[in-house]
């Protein structure tokens, strides 16, 4: 059975364009069409900077009727509506003052692909959102439908200049190899090629739902041994809950905590003891006990990754912090200060 292709890029025009989205076309068209598909034979459809969002609209629901898998690339950049404040794509068209109007709604892929069957529909993305939207997405993630795989990245507005639609044409540059991998290592491959323009950004795949359970998805990147993106999920979720109920919150902290393990399970000790130090500190500064328990256990883990750095210059930089830690939260472990100030003791003659 044919697959279906439909490569979409927009940008306003004029001073509101973030990125040079129409730039990946060329790239992808020059792909054959069965490798963008992942099928013998597929029909392509392409919308360049179009102008009307029913038009998108139009072509986005002919492609959903069509048997067979469907591969949706995505490129161009994210607006709110001033009204609704929900996320869209920006057009030809699309000023900040006209986003209701003259943007195609996101949500409208979601209900378009719906009634697809589970596992036919593909999304590769590669936006840029404005810093309003980008700050939205922190507490309320892009929402592109639980049926559908999704890979990519949303990157944040560009500090000067036009972005470059970096991943697409990564992308576009690996299939025109003639071989389609399987999609998540097909965005390994581009993450791996983009490695410090994509550190800060949301990476997207399958395992990043866009309003299921957030732990599930981080344990999904470690499990696969992508721990930079596990931390960047957990950040997202961590800045989210700053913002709605302050730092010393309790939903705040439990992100921290994530951090924290997360450092540990990327084999940073360093950055996992600083990290429950933190949240230590954090937690007798919101006023809990010493002897609380989820003190004790900040305070501990904290020592016992400390034990786990073999750099002894970073160790020796912890120590105090920790034994002034111990001193205010000993713990239930008998000799856990005097612990700690031998053993950086014998660090400072090293």
């Amino acid at each position: 059975m044919p697959g279906t292709v439909l490569l979409l890029a927009a940008s306003p025009m004029g001073r509101g364009q973030l990125v040079d989205a129409a730039s990946v076309l060329p790239v992808l068209a020059a792909v054959a069409p069965a490798v963008l598909s992942g099928t013998d034979t597929a029909n392509v459809v392409e919308l360049a900077d179009p102008l009307e969002p029913q038009a998108v609209l139009t072509r986005l629901r002919a492609a959903a009727a069509a048997p067979g898998p469907l591969t949706v690339f995505v490129t161009g950049q994210l607006q709110l509506d001033r009204r609704q404040r929900l996320p869209h794509l920006a057009l030809a068209r699309t000023t900040p003052a006209t986003v209701r109007y003259t943007a195609f709604p996101w949500h409208w892929i979601k209900e378009e692909l719906r009634l697809r069957p589970s596992g036919a529909t593909t999304l590769l993305l590669d936006l840029h959102a404005d810093a309003e939207t980008w700050e939205h997405l922190a507490a309320d993630p892009l929402d592109s439908g639980r049926n559908n795989a999704v890979y990519g990245r949303i990157a944040p507005p560009p500090r000067r200049g036009l972005a470059r639609p970096s991943y697409m044409k990564a992308v576009a540059t690996i299939l025109r190899s003639g071989h389609r991998p399987p999609l998540e290592q097909l965005h390994q491959q581009v993450l791996a090629r983009l490695a410090a323009e994509t550190a800060t950004n949301v990476l997207l795949s399958t395992t990043t739902p866009g309003g299921g359970d957030p732990h599930a998805a981080i344990a999904a990147a470690v499990e696969g041994g992508r721990h930079a993106e596990a931390d960047g999920l957990a950040a997202r979720w961590e800045q989210a809950a700053v913002r709605a109920h302050g730092p010393g919150s309790e939903e705040a902290l439990h992100w921290a905590e994530v951090r924290a393990d997360l450092a540990m399970f990327a084999g940073d000790p360093v950055r996992s003891c600083r990290a429950w130090l933190t949240v230590a500190l954090a937690r007798l500064a919101a006023g809990q006990a010493a002897d609380a328990p989820a003190v004790e256990s900040a305070a501990d883990r904290a020592h016992h990754q400390w034990g786990c750095i073999k750099d002894t210059a970073r160790a020796r930089e912890l120590g105090p912090a920790l034994a002034e830690l111990r001193l205010r939260v000993p713990g239930r472990k008998e000799g856990a200060l005097d612990h700690v100030q031998q053993h950086l003791r014998q660090l400072q003659t090293q």
